[in-house]
């Protein structure tokens, strides 16, 4: 029974820290947001330049408010998986951290949600219709909008 347990708590906990390091990534963008814009991203329908430089600005923004966010949540990731890696973990200690570790991914989300409204605003009415995905409020992950994640930007895929 306690062997069960176990198992099945490392398991969330990889799947948690899965999560968390996805999270901590945060949303980015391939080149240009127009066509051929790159791997799992749907362009933009007729980007112009102006709106392209206005949500580079805004993807810029949102990166280097967000950095501190994304260094704390994997230095927290870190702290949570030395806990785990004690002899005998200390559960309250565990809980504590997964707290923090959740605070920063909603604190991450949010940011991100606020974001997405601002790009929307720079899209014209006929783009958004041309991308429900983005128009319903929809992720920024590979599936729903597409944009993909900024670890494919740190891969040099775009």
């Amino acid at each position: 029974m306690k062997k069960t347990i176990i198992i099945g708590l490392s398991l969330t906990l990889g799947i948690a820290l899965i999560a968390t390091m996805a999270l901590a990534r945060g949303p980015g963008f391939s080149r240009g947001f127009g066509a051929g814009a790159g791997y799992g991203t749907p362009p933009i329908p007729n980007l112009t330049a102006d709106q392209s430089a206005q949500i580079q600005a805004l993807r810029d923004s949102f990166l280097k408010e967000t950095e501190p966010l994304q260094k704390e949540l994997y230095a927290k990731g870190q702290e949570l998986r030395t806990l785990w890696s004690n002899t005998n973990p200390d559960q309250a200690a565990i809980t504590a951290k997964q707290k923090e570790i959740f605070n920063l991914q909603s604190q991450l989300q949010g940011k991100a949600t606020s974001f997405r409204l601002e790009v929307r605003k720079v899209l014209t009415p006929e783009q958004l219709a041309q991308m429900p995905a983005f128009s319903q409020g929809a992720g920024f992950g590979h599936h729903g909008m597409g944009f993909g994640s900024s670890m494919m930007g740190h891969r040099g895929r775009w």
